[in-house]
């Protein structure tokens, strides 16, 4: 077995270096060994936290994976699977957090964050709304449908009504690819569309409709698309 954390140098060590440093000076091994915080019977949790990014891919990747697959991973089990699967639901709470707390959502990064982080892992297709008030200030992130657009009926009428029972003024589409990229659908094209001509006759801003896949996502309003339904 290597050598234990514990016997090296203090400022050597990921944790020390985290309070001391900050945490912009740590590698992706060494920040992920901070959440593992002990290794295995051949690996230190140095070793062990190499050996998982280069098994994944990646710390997205890792936090991406079934959850299954981190348990099974030599060395991991259990109770190490879970500390990192708390560790992305702290990093989703937070971003929750964020979007509640900040007076005026007028810009879509801190919302692409966000999607990206809840939906980014999700297996299957699903519908959802983001909803702010006159302000741009943060009402609820609501998921209405799971599966295909033609699997679960996704229905302009109830999309409009949530938002209204929520006294929403901007409403934001989303929607995920899974397996795909984030480039829209014929369907997808129509159906926004479609939603857009609804809220303009209920004075309801269909702000965006957001596509979130694996690797990356599509805005309609960043592409113009629904430049017409702004006011």
């Amino acid at each position: 077995m290597s050598s234990s954390i514990k016997d090296w140098l203090p400022h050597e060590r990921p944790r020390e270096r985290l309070l001391e440093q900050g945490g912009h000076v740590l590698s992706d091994a060494e920040l992920l060994a901070i959440f593992l915080r002990t290794g295995s019977k051949e690996h230190n949790v140095i070793e062990l936290a190499q050996a998982l990014l280069s098994h994944f891919g990646g710390l997205r990747q890792i936090l991406d994976a079934p959850n299954e697959d981190i348990i099974n991973f030599k060395g991991m089990g259990i109770g190490k699977s879970s500390q990192l699967l708390a560790s992305k639901e702290l990093a989703q709470r937070y971003l929750t957090q964020q979007l509640k707390t900040t007076e005026q959502l007028d810009s879509s990064a801190l919302i692409i964050d966000f999607l990206k982080i809840r939906l980014r892992s999700e297996k299957q297709e699903l519908f959802a709304i983001l909803l702010l008030n006159q302000h741009c200030q943060f009402i609820e992130f609501h998921i209405l449908f799971k599966g295909t657009f033609a699997q679960c009926s996704v229905s302009t009428q109830d999309i409009i009504r949530h938002a209204l029972d929520k006294h929403a003024y901007h409403l934001i589409a989303v929607h995920n690819h899974p397996q795909g990229h984030a480039l829209p659908s014929p369907e997808d094209l129509h159906f926004t569309e479609k939603l857009a001509q609804a809220c303009q006759l209920l004075d309801l801003q269909l702000t965006d409709h957001f596509i979130i896949s694996r690797n990356d996502y599509f805005s309609f309003a960043e592409q113009g698309i629904l430049a017409t339904n702004k006011a």
